[in-house]
């Protein structure tokens, strides 16, 4: 699904990541885990073409029909990375990044009508993952009269409007209580079976780090170790 080989990264004089190299499977959920300053996020936003590596590949491998893609998402140039990004990744953050004057339906069609998709498919859609994640009551609500785990659900619900083939976040549950952060955790798992969709979740939590299929630790910009 993807692999990431020598990613080097530096802001300035401070050199973030040191050749980091790792793959991720389709249907995978890996979790990236480590102290603040390892590397995590910029590895997650390099993985996610968010941020671009001073060096480095990013490979993705799609299916496109019967033909099956490998893409370097280094290579693309901004334009296409942009579509790429839209239809290929969803985003899940802690602050959740609901746009404040939408409705949660508004918020979750977001991404499918800069993707092109008509107004009344991605209504369509956006409802079946409302109702998929118990929210059709709150469609018509704006972000300010949600729950903090309504929030995050109406997040990941926008992360999934145009069936990406990978979701990446970033500290998920970190704004969660822990009844709303398992709840969390167990929809992730929920999501991979029913889509098959690979999720790679940068966390300080070590229940959702342990449920995870793989974890990864990160130390100084490296990646020191992979256990199953």
């Amino acid at each position: 699904m993807i692999t990431a080989t020598h990613i080097n990264k530096s802001y300035g004089s401070l050199q973030v990541l040191h050749d980091v190299s790792l793959s991720v499977g389709r249907g995978e959920v890996v979790s990236i885990v480590g102290a603040s300053g390892a590397g995590k996020t910029t590895l997650l936003q390099i993985l996610g073409s968010l941020d671009r590596p001073d060096s480095g590949q990013v490979f993705y491998s799609l299916t496109s029909g019967s033909e099956p893609q490998r893409v370097d998402i280094v290579q693309l140039p901004e334009r296409q990375l942009a579509e790429f990004r839209n239809r290929h990744i969803g985003f899940v953050f802690q602050s959740h990044n609901l746009l404040p004057e939408f409705t949660a339906l508004e918020n979750i069609c977001i991404p499918a009508l800069i993707a092109g998709v008509s107004m009344r498919e991605a209504q369509r859609r956006a409802m079946e993952l409302l109702a998929f994640l118990r929210l059709e009551a709150r469609a018509g609500h704006k972000p300010a009269a949600l729950s903090g785990g309504e929030q995050q659900r109406v997040s990941v619900a926008r992360a999934l409007i145009n069936r990406p083939d990978i979701v990446l976040a970033d500290e998920p549950s970190g704004n969660l209580d822990s009844v709303h952060a398992r709840e969390l955790h167990r929809l992730f798992f929920t999501l991979r079976e029913q889509y098959n969709q690979s999720f790679v979740i940068v966390t300080h939590n070590p229940e959702l780090a342990e449920m995870a299929d793989r974890k990864i630790w990160m130390k100084d910009g490296q990646n020191i170790s992979s256990e199953n």
